[in-house]
């Protein structure tokens, strides 16, 4: 008898790793996925599922690892924190805060994107943060899109991750929405220091909306490995 329980328990073992192998076939590590979920309630799941697939389908054509990933879900209004920052080896919530979108891609509600240079327009996509540097707006972050076609203009059009006066509750409570960037993801001066300093130096990045045309043709939510390993070249990868 004892030895049949044991005998189950081992099956039941292998049958439960066998199942997370086939769970993390997708690109989403089950273990990853659900200890961030956990930390942020409020993020919506299919924009978490999403940034993790765009990210481990990057890892599996060549990109380094990262220790953390920013998400930012454009679906929810200027008003809300919709800026998560994750620590991806601890799998915890590192900050969640307010981001503002391009002058042109929406009021409170960012509906239109872009990669072209002079939009004033958010993009949409995976992106891996850069260097730091002192500039006009102060300490902030350039980075590099990863999308060919959605954000891969990133740093020609000066794209980057800066203090914004505008990015404020009180600016909210006055305008009915913060204010906008000429497409950059500009953060509050009280968290812009934290915000550049854990996402410096090859950190991913992921912005959400669900824009068809970039559901359906991205790089890196379709993972092709193909595009992306046109694109690391194109970039020097």
């Amino acid at each position: 008898m004892l030895t049949f329980l044991c005998r189950l328990g081992l099956i039941t073992v292998t049958l439960a790793t066998l199942s997370n192998v086939a769970l993390a076939a997708d690109g989403n590590p089950p273990t990853l996925y659900s200890s961030l979920a956990r930390s942020a309630p409020e993020l919506n799941p299919t924009v978490l599922k999403s940034a993790l697939s765009a990210v481990q389908c990057a890892i599996n054509n060549g990109e380094e690892r990262s220790e953390r990933l920013a998400v930012i879900d454009y679906s929810q209004p200027s008003t809300a924190r919709r800026l998560w920052i994750f620590d991806l080896r601890k799998k915890t919530l590192v900050l969640r805060d307010l981001v503002a979108h391009g002058a042109k891609s929406g009021e409170n509600f960012a509906t239109a994107f872009s990669n072209r240079e002079g939009s004033h327009q958010s993009s949409l996509g995976l992106f891996r943060t850069q260097e730091s540097y002192l500039g006009t707006h102060g300490y902030s972050l350039r980075m590099d899109g990863l999308e060919p076609g959605f954000n891969d203009q990133a740093r020609d059009r000066a794209i980057v991750i800066h203090a914004a006066d505008y990015v404020s509750p009180l600016w909210s409570k006055r305008e009915g929405r913060i204010g906008r960037s000429q497409g950059c993801p500009a953060v509050r001066p009280q968290v812009a220091r934290q915000v550049v300093d854990k996402l410096k130096d090859g950190q991913f990045m992921f912005s959400w909306y669900p824009d068809q045309r970039w559901l359906k043709s991205s790089t890196y939510l379709n993972c092709k490995p193909q595009q992306v390993a046109s694109s690391r070249t194109i970039r020097g990868g």
